[in-house]
């Protein structure tokens, strides 16, 4: 009777304990679904007092426990737990996956989920892949995510919405869009978080126009645009400078209700800023009742965008008198504005605003006040605020480079460029721009097989920009072999229309016409259009080189072709052209057939030619309008003097001398250099 009453206490605190095991395991997937760490802390005490952990059935609950701790994103306890757990569980590693992705670890989940396939107990199901996904995409690994892509293919779960829309999430962030189509194309069902996807990813990957085919389509589909699309819809408008299609989205989000969001109400101000419609941008602005610093920022600067100087300060005085405090992207761009007039009082108080505001740190506001000081012709003040940088980021350095080219002080860059690669600060594009001049108008070619070793080193060369500076370097040296060997190096489809420029400038600048025609001839059969640029290039080669007949049938051609690209500088050069081969008659017929007003730099032109060809008549006609256009220009008066001096009219030539004294000119008087050395 002893035995059996045992039993039958034994079989009740066995009944006992496995009801309370179960217990305790619906309270935990509780915990585990409302995150609440306290809850789970209170249950786990109560599995240890109980004992139920060391149990051979344990598994699940510490399963759950870990599970628990993992979504309550406690990562030592989960950690410990998962550690310790007897047989891992497909909920333990999902959990573990999940909590590593969701806190920034990206790399320990995906070697959890390497650990889980390796194990070959467990396969990962809907809810594991996309957090695996997730990680992909934060570590930008296009190649591991293409390979979890084939699992969730294997597995069958591609065709589950959650997992697709991770996919779209992954490829878009390592700028896989094509990748990404094929996807969204591919999907059965497509939810408002896919379309928004699709629409944010082309955004952010710099095709705004296919963000709004996919807007379109979506319309097409009758899915209801949210918060989120529009969001998304609006930088892309202004990207585009697409007003129509901006002012629709604008009519969806007061139709849609969205106008209470000031982050959408901020966006609508931000895109009729990009597309230059600052009336529409007021009127948005002055119907907010709430505006933050980013509402008052977005409008200052598109007052400077359109060149509106004086709006943007009288904003910036209306946000402090509203209580806005500036931030330093408010004062970056008022320090544009201050190196844009130039102003360089009012910099100069922007630079004490932004010490008293402790902003003066801030990458974006050193980067204005150097440039602002440059612009304003103070480089030793920008010099000082560079100083004080920490030498350690490019853009301050940038913007220094920038100011030596722009105060031309192109030695002073080469120095700097050379400090800031002994500082091992990694220059990028921009410094490149800012340099690359500064080594062609030093034209030293010591220092220009430098930097071309250095570009080679550093990988640069291959860009088509960084090739184009090489060239322009080396023509301004006079090594034409070594311009159009790097030219020769750029692949035929990579070629644009800057790098002919260049070349054929480079070769009319050292007086090889002829090349410079042949290049130009090359370059519009491989189907690049030439712009005005090119063409005062191939004008100003047949110049030097005295191609008259050339040079008139290059003329000619553009206005056949290219009547759009014609500017006063092309018709100067022609003036020149034919006015140094004596052909004086024609250059003034071409000047009187003119669509532009004649510069002085034309009249001067013809009236050089008349001085060379002692033509008297075309001289005074051209002197005539110079006296109109350039009164105070002295060398006009003397060289009508010489024409007359040249033809015996020596009367006519001591007139005009009389006519300067009476004007009060006085000819700038000749300078020797042996002079000017031994005084």
């Amino acid at each position: 009777m002893n035995g059996l009453s045992k039993k039958l206490t034994h079989l009740k605190r066995v009944v006992k304990t496995t009801a309370t095991a179960e217990k305790c395991k619906s309270l935990l997937e509780n915990c585990a679904k409302t995150k609440s760490l306290r809850s789970t802390k209170g249950v786990h005490a109560h599995t240890i007092t109980l004992g139920l952990l060391p149990s051979l059935s344990s598994n699940h609950l510490l399963s759950l426990l870990t599970a628990a701790y993992a979504l309550c994103g406690h990562t030592s306890y989960a950690r410990t737990l998962f550690d310790e757990l007897p047989r891992r569980t497909l909920l333990s590693y999902r959990s573990m996956i999940r909590m590593y992705t969701e806190k920034g670890l990206p790399n320990v989940a995906l070697k959890i989920f390497g650990e889980m396939l390796r194990s070959d107990k467990h396969k990962p199901d809907r809810h594991t892949f996309p957090y695996v996904i997730r990680a992909c995409s934060d570590l930008l690994l296009l190649q591991q995510g293409i390979v979890i892509h084939g699992l969730t293919v294997v597995s069958g779960f591609i065709w589950d919405t959650f997992v697709g829309n991770s996919l779209l999430t992954m490829y878009m962030s390592c700028g896989d869009k094509k990748g990404a189509r094929r996807v969204f194309d591919a999907m059965q069902a497509r939810t408002i978080v896919t379309w928004n996807t699709m629409i944010s990813g082309y955004c952010r990957n710099d095709s705004p126009k296919e963000a709004l085919m996919i807007f379109k389509r979506m319309a097409d589909a009758g899915v209801d645009a949210d918060c989120a699309t529009v969001l998304s819809l609006l930088p892309a408008c202004g990207r585009l400078k697409d007003f129509e299609m901006g002012r629709e989205v604008h009519s969806l989000v007061e139709e849609l209700s969205f106008w209470d969001s000031l982050s959408v109400r901020n966006a609508v101000v931000d895109m009729y800023v990009k597309c230059g419609r600052m009336d529409e941008a007021r009127l948005v602005f002055e119907k907010m009742v709430n505006r933050d610093v980013v509402t008052w920022t977005t409008m200052i600067h598109g007052f400077i965008s359109a060149g509106d100087i004086k709006n943007a300060l009288w904003f910036s005085q209306r946000m402090q008198l509203e209580g806005v405090k500036p931030n330093a992207v408010t004062l970056s761009s008022l320090l544009a504005a201050c190196a844009s007039l130039p102003h360089l009082r009012l910099g100069k108080c922007l630079h004490a605003w932004a010490i008293r505001q402790d902003l003066q740190s801030d990458v974006n506001v050193e980067t204005g006040l150097i440039d602002m000081y440059a612009k304003c012709n103070s480089f030793r003040l920008g010099y000082q605020v560079f100083a004080k940088t920490s030498k350690k980021r490019t853009v301050p350095w940038n913007a220094i480079l920038s100011g030596c080219l722009h105060n031309e002080l192109a030695r002073e860059a080469i120095e700097l460029f050379k400090l800031m690669l002994s500082e091992a600060v990694k220059p990028n594009d921009a410094t490149l721009k800012s340099v690359l001049p500064a080594f062609a108008i030093e034209a030293d070619l010591r220092q220009a097989l430098s930097i071309h070793s250095y570009l080679v080193r550093s990988g640069f060369v291959t860009r088509t920009e960084v090739a184009t500076g090489l060239v322009d370097i080396y023509s301004k040296c006079g090594n034409l072999d070594n311009s159009h060997k790097i030219f020769n190096g750029i692949p035929k489809k990579e070629r644009d229309i800057i790098l002919w420029s260049t070349l054929i400038a480079g070769y009319g600048m050292h007086g090889h016409g002829e090349m410079s025609l042949s290049l130009f001839n090359q370059m519009v059969q491989s189907g690049i259009k030439p712009n005005e640029v090119t063409f005062t290039s191939v004008l100003h080669a047949c110049g030097h080189a005295g191609l008259v007949d050339e040079g008139l049938c290059l003329f000619n051609f553009m206005l056949r072709n290219h009547s759009d690209s014609l500017r006063v500088d092309h018709y100067t050069c022609m003036v020149d052209l034919l006015g140094r081969a004596g052909r004086l008659e024609e250059a003034y017929e071409l000047i009187k057939t003119m669509i532009f007003e004649p510069s002085h730099a034309i009249w001067g032109a013809l009236l050089g030619a008349c001085m060379i060809h002692e033509n008297v008549e075309l001289g005074e006609l051209a002197a005539r309008w110079l006296f109109k256009l350039e009164p105070e220009n002295t060398g006009n008066y003397v060289l009508l003097g010489k024409i007359y001096s040249a033809v015996g009219r020596w009367k006519d030539a001591e007139n005009v001398r009389v006519l300067m004294d009476e004007i009060g000119l006085v000819k700038s008087p000749a300078q020797s250099v042996i002079g000017a050395a031994t005084r």
